[in-house]
């Protein structure tokens, strides 16, 4: 396998696995997740370790080696929030009639503690990677941080698969801010600058002048922008994407509503009249 295709094989890889890990994590029953939350931050601190140790590594390994530092960073931010250690202040449903502004704050009431931490880790990791010639760690966390926002917003605005069957028992409640509808006008200008900044990256990647590993690191950070293009596809595509994952849905125990191990409980009915039921 050439460079390229190894880094494209990386990314792909760290996106089904460490997807499928987080989802078998925060199924499983909540007297762990403190013991899941301590193995996440010890493997944060690995993780910045490795992002200072290749800071200067401006080799292939040095950027797939902050690739995948960046990518445990962000997973240790995901667990944490499905965890339900780090939401917002709001842990509950929409309330019933809220429009507009209102029904803005409300949802921004439920992520905001993780939306500000996620800001923060976006932070020092530019701070650990400041003044080195690896910036791989930083461009994959921007990256991851852009595209899972113009996600939340889109599911905010509304969009036809909402993928409800991903949010744990715990925060079903999310599922009350969710909008079900074809399409929302945001949605094709997210797509459009998505598509237009994978063109660039693919463009550098494969331009002449650039060397091996600038090409990795870029090939590295355009899967992730390629992938977030597909994860917006499934938002109006009637696919079922949960089945990509479905081992990780194996630790989901079937509850009072008896469904079977690998899926989840409906969430608690809409708040709203305009949230109809509704999968890194």
């Amino acid at each position: 396998m050439n460079a390229t295709g190894l880094a494209i094989a990386h990314a792909l890889f760290l996106w089904w696995f460490g997807t499928g890990i987080v989802l078998y994590l925060d199924g499983l029953p909540r007297r762990t997740f403190p013991w899941t939350v301590a193995g996440a931050t010890a493997l944060l601190g690995l993780a910045l370790w490795g992002l200072a140790a290749t800071r200067d590594d401006s080799s292939v390994a040095g950027a797939h080696l902050a690739f995948a530092a960046a990518i445990a960073v962000w997973g240790w931010n995901e667990i944490l929030f499905l965890t339900g250690f780090v939401t917002g202040p709001r842990r509950g449903l929409q309330a019933a009639g809220d429009r507009g502004w209102r029904r803005f704050t409300g949802a921004a009431g439920t992520v905001l503690y993780h939306e500000v931490l996620l800001a923060a880790s976006l932070l020092v990791v530019a701070l650990v990677v400041a003044g080195g010639t690896n910036p791989v760690g930083f461009w994959t966390f921007l990256t991851l941080w852009g595209m899972r926002l113009s996600t939340k917003v889109n599911i905010f605005l509304g969009v036809r698969n909402l993928s409800e069957s991903f949010l744990p028992d715990h925060l079903a409640y999310l599922a009350s801010y969710f909008r079900r509808a074809p399409m929302n006008p945001f949605f094709p200008v997210s797509l459009l600058v998505s598509a237009a900044l994978f063109a660039g990256l693919v463009a550098a990647a494969i331009a002449p002048e650039t060397g091996p590993f600038l090409a990795t690191a870029v090939t590295l950070v355009a899967t992730l922008v390629g992938l977030a293009i597909l994860e917006h596809g499934f938002l109006v595509l009637p696919l079922d994407v949960a089945a990509l994952w479905r081992w990780g849905f194996r630790s989901r125990r079937a509850g009072a509503c008896g469904h079977p191990p690998v899926l989840t409980c409906d969430p608690p009915p809409r708040a709203a009249a305009d949230h109809p039921p509704r999968s890194v």
